[in-house]
């Protein structure tokens, strides 16, 4: 299975710029190469903060930007996005019994399931994962104890390394890390959004995770810095392969790189 990923879009009204950047100009960039490259990927997931203050125009925007996307699209919120703008204009996106927009969905020919998970809390730049979030998670998993699990969140539920969000994190890590722990199929991997630079790794009981890089803005990597400077950076997005075999995770960030000679084949031994 073939998924792209994308995160922290921070999407504003046709026509706005954001730190002097277009956001929907970017967004654009990376869905064009996406349709260029990988027309042929089973699905697409955005990781939250689609907009940069849940105006109703800018998701509009995005559901525009989207339109002609050759596979299907599972969005998530982040803690810049309005879940009642969002249920709007995207009326028939799968959300729980609560409302809040999370679901899982079974991997084509394979016992893996994947995970949405929302962790949008109403104003509020932390997440939270608070009691009937974890209820349906709990009785959501309890229908496929066995299956493998990847995880698609927009707040990290591991340490990020980045002073600036070490007050912004996701407050109920805990709450959910144990239900995922606890999951007798395990957590192959977990992809987040929100601290707007790459960062892999694994936690100590072998989950591995992924941040993606924003599709907008992005962070300087200044670690220890509670207030580093936002970059232009590059439009990006993330190619996720899944397979029995593995988990692979290829970042596209050359789109607009000078081109200095073709490569020659390698023909091998």
């Amino acid at each position: 299975m073939k998924i792209i990923h994308i995160t922290d879009t921070h999407l504003m009204p046709a026509g706005e710029t954001l730190y002097t950047l277009d956001p929907a100009a970017r967004l654009k960039r990376v869905l064009d190469d996406v349709k260029l490259r990988h027309a042929d990927a089973d699905l697409l997931v955005l990781t939250g903060d689609l907009t940069q203050d849940g105006n109703p125009a800018a998701y509009r925007l995005l559901e525009t930007l989207l339109t002609d996307m050759p596979f299907p699209v599972r969005l998530l919120l982040g803690n810049h996005d309005d879940r009642a703008n969002f249920h709007a204009a995207f009326p028939a996106h799968p959300v729980d019994s609560h409302g809040f927009v999370q679901s899982m969905m079974a991997v084509p020919e394979a016992q893996d399931r994947l995970l949405f998970l929302d962790s949008n809390s109403a104003c509020e730049v932390g997440g939270r994962f608070c009691g009937q979030r974890a209820a349906w998670l709990r009785d959501t998993l309890s229908t496929c104890p066995d299956s493998p699990l990847m995880v698609f969140i927009h707040h990290p539920p591991v340490a990020h390394g980045m002073a600036h969000f070490n007050n912004i994190g996701l407050h109920d890590t805990e709450t959910l890390m144990e239900i995922l722990r606890a999951h007798v199929g395990g957590v192959r991997h977990i992809f987040f959004g929100h601290i707007h630079i790459p960062l892999t790794g694994t936690t100590h009981d072998g989950i591995g995770f992924t941040a993606g890089r924003g599709c907008t803005h992005q962070f300087r990597q200044d670690f220890n810095n509670p207030a580093p400077d936002w970059v232009a950076g590059v439009p990006n997005y993330g190619v996720i392969t899944l397979t029995a075999a593995q988990i692979s995770y290829h970042v596209v960030d050359t789109l607009d790189a000078e081109t200095l000679v073709p490569a020659n084949v390698c023909a091998g031994p």
